[in-house]
């Protein structure tokens, strides 16, 4: 898969006719036994997941590229994984006017995003009141925080414009349901604008683990194909999906386990419950320092998995009717 490659959805959605005998379903692909509750423990810790902040916040600009692109004026965004709320003061610059709704499955991470809120909007007040009395008490970030859970987001049908999503959404175990509760949440051409790590990431740590024991230490990442498949089966319309590789470079074994673990760990659920001992470690780091580049770094891989769909014009209404549309002659 080339870094860079950009597909839509519709494209390779439309196939012959033919049977398909017992395979697996998008969805099936990508359900992962990922224990939800770890991974609340494990993002329980916001110092130590700020640790990872680097990464997240380069894929946010990124993600911000992308979006420069898109058309839209949101009356409510969510940003649903918002984590320490990093990525809120940036859609508050981009959408001034708009509502902004930061969800997380964490209560810590929550915490550490109003704290940051809180502080911002402390240091706007002050500056304002020395030069501009008049504007004191500026809203500054002004965002809702909500803990909760993605396939069951506290919200209205149709309410939300955008749904914004960035690193989190591989920390579900079952993200067609995601996908689903996401389009009924949106408004009929609401944006959906997400990332997640792909296939790919790790890849390093996976195969120096495979020489030491046949127990999974990472997620199985879902496929952005698989990905542009649940998001037509959940009725948004022609999803697009593109990937991209990016590489970070460490001096030592031990640095670079810090990150994975700052990035989230190993929350599945049939995980090994031992502790790692230290001639198991020792060989981990091993296998690791064989995998140096010639500049002496060792090198950790991460795909990552944009997309974004629309929630099309309904073609039926609720009890089943087909709605037909006409547009104006042009004058």
């Amino acid at each position: 898969m080339d870094a860079g490659k950009r597909v839509n959805c519709a494209d390779y959605l439309i196939a012959p006719h033919r049977f398909v005998s017992q395979a697996p379903s998008p969805a099936e692909r990508a359900s992962a036994p990922i224990d939800l509750r770890r991974v609340r423990r494990l993002f329980s810790d916001p110092a130590r997941v700020a640790e990872s902040g680097f990464l997240r916040r380069e894929v946010a600009g990124r993600m911000f590229e992308r979006l420069e692109l898109i058309r839209t004026a949101p009356a409510l965004v969510l940003d649903a994984g918002c984590g320490e709320g990093a990525d809120l003061p940036l859609l508050r610059q981009r959408f001034g006017e708009a509502r902004l709704l930061g969800l997380d499955a964490s209560a810590a991470m929550l915490g550490a995003a109003r704290a940051s809120q809180d502080a911002a909007l402390s240091s706007v007040n002050r500056l304002l009141r020395r030069f501009l009395p008049r504007a004191a008490n500026a809203p500054g970030v002004n965002a809702d925080l909500v803990c909760g859970d993605f396939a069951n987001l506290p919200l209205a049908a149709v309410s939300a414009d955008l749904i914004w999503s960035n690193l989190a959404l591989h920390w579900h175990p079952q993200p067609h349901q995601v996908f689903q509760e996401w389009r009924r949440v949106l408004r009929v051409d609401g944006l959906l604008m997400f990332s997640c790590f792909g296939p790919d990431t790790f890849r390093e740590l996976r195969e120096a683990w495979a020489g030491i024991d046949g127990a999974p230490h990472t997620l199985p990442f879902v496929d952005m194909h698989d990905f542009g498949d649940m998001l037509v089966d959940a009725g948004f319309a022609t999803p697009v999906m593109d990937m991209e590789t990016i590489t970070v470079t460490y001096a030592d074994a031990d640095r670079l386990l810090a990150d994975v673990r700052a990035w989230g760990g190993n929350p599945l659920a049939t995980r090994s419950r031992g502790l790692l001992g230290r001639a198991a470690h020792a060989r981990l780091r091993a296998a690791l320092d064989a995998g140096r580049r010639p500049d002496g770094k060792l090198p950790l891989t991460f795909e990552i998995v944009y997309g974004h769909a629309f929630r099309p014009v309904p073609k039926t209404t609720a009890a089943g009717e087909s709605i037909i549309r006409f547009d104006r002659p042009k004058k």
